[in-house]
């Protein structure tokens, strides 16, 4: 009876042994010397606790133990020099390695005369020429009760800003792009979600109103080399941004159509103040300095190019924000969604 239940012990044992013991102590489990024999025949040293072997840790908690941060507690000093040799070499000469997280080093950005492309919020594929056919005079007249809620609110806004900046219109020109690169990113990005909701297509005015707030923001880099702004227009900034974006997301979630009409006077107004900024740079009232170089990039102006065509160009394009605007607000009022209507065309 004895025998037999040794026997029983000795075949569990050896059915298990792969899973509880390394496979050194495994292969010298054999049928002439029982399993239990070896467990018994280890000394019992209790100031030193038995740490697991690798084997059975891997098979307990493969993940974990496959990570390359714990291969050093397991393995020993062994385990450690394989894994400093393993890693990449330092480069030779003392060259810093590629800051990439694929190792790849990035490719050399030039313009189409071979130099170097120097500006890094923007690209020279996102460069255009401005239409300066486009017609500045258009108007859209307040018919319907949000045409004229609209219009009024964005007058009523104008009211504060003139007697700020009075005729220091580069610094006004500045603030104006502070606010006027909000909308597009906010109806960009409430189609970009409506879109996901949805599972539809946006017809294209999601990249369309995200093309606006980039130009809008273009337009504030270039007058951040014309005018410096003091400490208490930096702040006005914030508080005015902070106010604007919020009213703005309320107004789009409200009324689509509102919002955008709203931005369609926003941008006449807009054309109205670069106009009075042009005729005091033809009177001599404001000097009329060389262009700034990224400027000359982002619009493709000739190397001579001066503030003038710097503000033609920038009221060329709120001239198209004030038709897209526009015509997005009239497709709302049609009865139909921006994605019903193909979006018109970009800048490019």
């Amino acid at each position: 009876m004895m025998m037999s239940s040794r026997n029983s012990g000795t075949t569990v044992l050896r059915h298990l042994g792969f899973r509880l013991f390394s496979s050194a102590v495994a292969s010298r489990v054999t049928a002439s010397e029982p399993a239990y024999s070896l467990v018994l025949s280890r000394p019992f040293v209790p100031s030193a606790p038995a740490r697991p072997p690798a084997s059975v840790l891997m098979r307990l908690f493969p993940v974990r133990m496959a990570s390359t941060s714990a291969a050093p507690a397991l393995g020993g000093e062994q385990e450690e020099r394989e894994a400093k040799s393993s890693s990449p070499a330092a480069p030779p000469n003392g060259s810093k390695a590629v800051a990439s997280y694929w190792g790849i080093e990035g490719s050399k950005i030039t313009k189409e005369d071979g130099t170097p492309w120097r500006w890094s919020c923007f690209m020279p594929w996102e460069t255009y020429e401005a239409d300066l056919s486009i017609d500045l005079k258009k108007h859209h007249v307040p018919r319907t009760l949000l045409d004229k809620i609209a219009y009024w609110t964005v007058k009523s806004l104008r009211f504060p800003t003139d007697i700020f900046f009075q005729r220091r219109y580069g610094c006004r020109a500045m603030m104006l792009e502070t606010v006027a690169a909000v909308p597009g990113m906010v109806g960009g990005m409430l189609l970009h979600l409506q879109s996901l909701r949805r599972f539809e297509p946006s017809g294209g005015w999601i990249r369309v109103l995200l093309e606006e707030a980039e130009n809008e923001r273009m337009h504030l880099m270039t007058f951040m080399e014309v005018a410096q702004p003091r400490w208490y227009e930096r702040a006005l900034v914030f508080a005015v941004q902070g106010v604007f974006f919020n009213a703005y997301f309320v107004a789009y979630l409200l009324s689509p159509k509102l919002a955008h009409r709203m931005v369609g006077y926003l941008e006449e107004e807009a054309i109205h103040s670069y106009t009075e900024y042009l005729k005091d740079l033809e009177a001599g009232k404001i000097q009329n300095v060389p262009a700034p170089g990224i400027a000359i990039d982002y619009w493709r102006l000739p190397a001579d190019a001066t503030l003038k065509d710097v503000v033609m160009v920038v009221r060329a394009d709120e001239a198209h924000h004030r038709d897209v605007n526009h015509f997005a607000s009239d497709i709302h009022y049609q009865g139909m969604q921006l994605k019903d209507t193909p979006a018109p065309l970009g800048y490019h």
